[in-house]
Parts: structure tokens; sequence; C-alpha cells
């Protein structure tokens, strides 16, 4: 049950994050959380809308495990895990904070998913 709502919390961000980039890039909201000005967010929206895809697509394979029936552990472990890597490569090459807001909270959900 603990790992199936970290899960979902996981789930949750990935789609915030995706409509955050896709939707809202360029938009006031979207500056201010991404910390971009208006120039750089404009030659940028494109790249984040494709990131934005991208979240979206780890969104659903965490969905995916939560609603199988067959294989959800390996399915969980392997969205987790790809979660785990982008939100560490995220943290070498493009801000610190993204190692605590991403990639602990699915390396959190793994633990608990692996320990039960």
């Amino acid at each position: 049950m603990a790992s199936s709502l970290a899960i979902t919390f996981v789930a949750i961000l990935h789609l915030l994050f995706m409509v955050l980039e896709m939707f809202f890039w360029t938009r006031p909201l979207g500056r201010r959380i991404f910390g971009l000005s208006q120039e750089l967010a404009g030659k940028t929206a494109a790249l984040a809308a494709n990131q934005g895809l991208y979240n979206g697509f780890l969104a659903a394979g965490l969905i995916w495990g939560l609603l199988s029936d067959q294989h959800a552990t390996a399915i969980s472990a392997f969205f987790l895990s790809c979660v785990i890597v982008a939100g560490v490569f995220g943290a070498i090459t493009v801000k610190r904070s993204i190692l605590f807001i991403q990639a602990l909270p699915a390396a959190m959900a793994l633990a608990l998913l692996l320990s039960g």
C-alpha cells in the first residue's frame, strides 16, 4: 500500500511536470517556476514541450505499473529507475535541486516497492 501511494505521488509529479513544460513554459507561472526570462522561455519552448512529453511517458509507465495485474513490480521498478536516472542526470547537468524534486521521491518509492 505504501509503495502504491509513493508511486502514485511520483506519477502525479511527472504529470505536473508535463503540464508545466508543455503548456506553461512561456507563461508567467512556468517562467517563475523554472526561473526563465520571457526571451529564453520563447527560445526553448519546443525543447520544453519535448521534455514534457517524456515526463508524460514516465507518468504513463508508472500508472501502467499501478494498474497492471501481471509484472506490476517489474514495470514499476523499471519506470521508477528511469525517473531516478533522469533526476540524477538533471541534477548533474541542469540544477542540483532536481535530485531532490525528481530522483529522491522515485528512489523512496522504489525502496518501498522492493522492500514489500
